[in-house]
């Protein structure tokens, strides 16, 4: 693969695929728009939602290549991207990253609502505020993995205005919920990069100089529990009663990850990555499969 595509991490478009749910999430709780969408325009749009999320999630990785270049050289995987290797310069790349930033703006301000336009550049937003100094929440322990996951929710933002009315803003409970999950996976990354990359897991990441071994576990403790709590009061808020009858499969799904990210003997990389492994594989679309079944019967 060309250098610079390596760079872009065109690999990493599962987490974009997460505004279906925002979009699904919409039409399961407000079904009477549905009919107001032909079915191949319904495609079309929710199509090129995902490719506008998909190029600034790629400007965001961008940045990460360019500024975390004296940092990723310490991780024993990481030190072989192409800026570090010297196989890429950082001008065209950047000039890459602009390009793609217009062109994404310019679309998303002609097809798409107000809204729409400002979750996807709020997701910019974010990319700034983990990756560039002065702030640079990836130095900062905990709101690192805060800030991160805080894409959870913005993308379910751009999934659910892809196709919602200005005026209708999805529950609280549903984006606390999306965002306390991702934090716990961004939690069980660190736990692991923690425990196996020992005395260099600082020189990788700086917020690993005040991070222990039992506040990582505890943090992913404390965003299972939100996780939970907020689902379950979503679910309670719209009587989603069958929602409700499988949550103890959620419980056993949260210490699957636990028990890898504790029993793993190599650095846990990208959550997608976990689909890997077969059990996780099946229990996380069995649990989609139910759920959905859940929000249709109920």
């Amino acid at each position: 693969m060309n250098a610079y595509a390596r760079a872009l991490r065109l690999e990493r478009w599962p987490r974009s695929a997460a505004i279906f749910v925002g979009s699904a999430g919409f039409f399961l709780l407000h079904r009477s728009f549905f009919s107001s969408f032909w079915f191949f325009s319904l495609l079309l749009r929710l199509g090129l939602a995902f490719l506008l999320t998909w190029a600034i999630s790629t400007v965001n990785y961008i940045i990460n290549e360019i500024v975390d270049a004296p940092y990723d050289i310490h991780h024993p995987e990481k030190r072989f991207r192409p800026l570090i290797q010297g196989e890429i310069k950082k001008g065209p790349l950047l000039l890459l990253g602009i390009i793609l930033t217009g062109a994404s703006f310019v679309l998303a301000a002609s097809f798409f609502s107000q809204p729409f336009f400002i979750s996807l550049f709020l997701l910019l937003v974010a990319g700034f505020v983990y990756n560039l100094k002065p702030v640079r929440t990836k130095d900062i322990p905990f709101l690192d993995a805060i800030s991160e996951s805080a894409n959870n929710p913005i993308r379910f933002l751009i999934g659910w205005y892809a196709f919602s009315p200005q005026n209708i803003f999805p529950p609280a409970s549903l984006l606390v919920s999306w965002w306390s999950f991702g934090n716990f996976l961004m939690e069980a990354k660190r736990l692991s990069e923690f425990r196996l990359l020992g005395n260099r897991a600082a020189d990788y990441r700086l917020s690993h100089k005040k991070y222990s071994r039992n506040s990582l576990l505890l943090g992913m403790i404390a965003s299972a529990v939100i996780f939970l709590i907020s689902f379950l009061y979503f679910a309670l808020s719209f009587e989603l009663r069958l929602i409700i009858y499988i949550s103890p499969l959620l419980l056993i799904y949260l210490y699957l990850f636990i028990h890898k990210t504790l029993q793993e003997k190599e650095i846990m990389e990208e959550p997608e990555s976990l689909l890997r492994n077969p059990l996780i594989a099946v229990f996380t679309f069995s649990l989609l499969f139910l759920i959905g079944l859940a929000f249709f019967l109920d």
